[in-house]
């Protein structure tokens, strides 16, 4: 939704907009790893500013990923998802869309005439939205003023939602710096208190020792004092050593932080955001977890990101009355953990060639089953936040069979 045209002089395009830098847009949205769910209350008082400055009756604010619009933020009109190809947004998030784009009757638009919310209820018609730019350009979504009346903007009205924009992305970098900086902070608590805790014992061990050459004076022999320097020397070197495992190595198992999941919490997490996907769609959605381990806590570390990537892209090529299964588990060997994703559906599924385009990190697009629009990008991120994570992909699909991603990510 952006680059104001008039509608006589309008190309008309009805394949989807791909923007030319959609890969390095998708990370940067994803490395910002936002919690949807959890943004109307930072960003809800300017979703209402923008529709009081546009006198329109619905504003959203929008985040863009591979497959979805997430409406982070809504006035006027209550929607949480929308899926991408259908969306209005996905025009505004274009480079050459940097000004905004405008559509002054939906109805008389190629692209939208034929849209539920142009045909049915609330009947739109009118549209402004302004792309939300990170960094260099990189737009993750958009604000958008929409209303059932006809309207016409003025230049002074759009430089100000533009100045509204500015501010929204100012919000969520600041989120992200915050949110960053709690994760470091707890994590410096959690360090400090596992220190406290695992050299206790060593220390009293120690302390226990000088009061006993205390106590003997002058009764203690020079080979008794020298065992006992001895002794203190060797446990003075395994709380050193203790306490640097532990800086360097350091996990907790109780109650998650707020930078942390646990299975039950990421089960929570996914079904609330991609349950919706699954009903609209009529595929059932079933999101499993390990009863072992399963209030252990982990870092979020774009997890939530991956699996709902993988999770989406199933529903997509999962036909009507279909189902799509996620298993969540953790296995602990020693002190080495590691989380288990597995996303199996009933879906059409791919062949081999696919198959090494995923793992290889340049999978192609395609259509889904409902003729959702694919993008390229999806399976392509996957793999490189999976890597980036030290961790491991797998994929067993044959065409007609249905897929199953199976995922490793070492927990730190």
């Amino acid at each position: 939704m952006s680059g104001e045209k008039s509608i006589d002089n309008q190309v008309v395009d009805l394949i989807s907009p791909i923007p030319n830098n959609e890969f390095e847009r998708l990370l940067a949205l994803n490395e910002l790893e936002l919690d949807y769910s959890d943004l109307n209350r930072s960003l809800g008082d300017l979703t209402k500013l923008a529709a009081k400055i546009a006198g329109t009756s619905i504003s959203f604010i929008n985040l863009i990923d591979t497959f979805t619009q997430w409406s982070v933020s809504s006035f006027g009109m209550e929607v949480s998802q929308t899926p991408r190809e259908e969306s209005v947004c996905q025009y505004t998030i274009l480079e050459e869309n940097s000004k905004g784009l405008e559509v002054s009757d939906l109805a008389a638009d190629e692209r939208f005439k034929d849209r539920d919310y142009v045909t049915g209820d609330p009947f739109l018609k009118y549209y402004f939205g302004v792309s939300l730019k990170i960094d260099e350009g990189l737009a993750i979504g958009s604000l958008c003023v929409m209303d059932d009346e006809y309207r016409s903007l003025s230049n002074e009205k759009k430089e100000m939602l533009e100045i509204v924009a500015e501010e929204i992305v100012k919000r969520i970098k600041t989120l992200h710096a915050i949110s960053t900086l709690k994760k470091r902070l707890q994590e410096s608590d959690t360090v400090k208190n596992n220190v406290a805790h695992d050299i206790r014992g060593p220390l009293g061990g120690i302390v226990g020792l000088t009061e006993i050459i205390e106590l003997q004076g002058e009764r203690n022999t020079l080979e008794e004092v020298l065992s006992y320097i001895s002794l203190i020397q060797k446990s003075g070197k395994s709380v050193l050593e203790l306490a640097d495992e532990i800086l360097s190595k350091s996990s907790v198992m109780g109650k998650p932080k707020e930078h942390e999941f646990t299975l039950a919490t990421l089960r929570e997490k996914v079904i609330d955001l991609f349950g919706p996907q699954a009903m609209s769609k009529k595929v059932r959605l079933r999101v499993n977890h390990a009863t072992e381990y399963a209030s252990h806590p982990f870092s979020k570390n774009n997890i939530l990101q991956i699996l709902g990537n993988l999770i989406s892209n199933s529903i997509k090529f999962t036909p009507e009355g279909g189902e799509v299964v996620v298993n969540l588990e953790i296995e602990v060997e020693d002190r080495f953990r590691q989380l288990l994703l597995k996303v199996k559906d009933s879906g059409v599924g791919m062949p081999k060639e696919k198959i090494d385009q995923i793992v290889n990190g340049n999978a192609a697009s395609s259509s889904g089953t409902s003729g959702e629009k694919g993008y390229g990008f999806g399976l392509n991120l996957v793999q490189r936040l999976v890597t980036n994570l030290g961790g491991r992909i797998s994929v067993n699909s044959e065409p007609g069979t249905g897929t199953q991603f199976e995922l490793t990510l070492p927990l730190s």
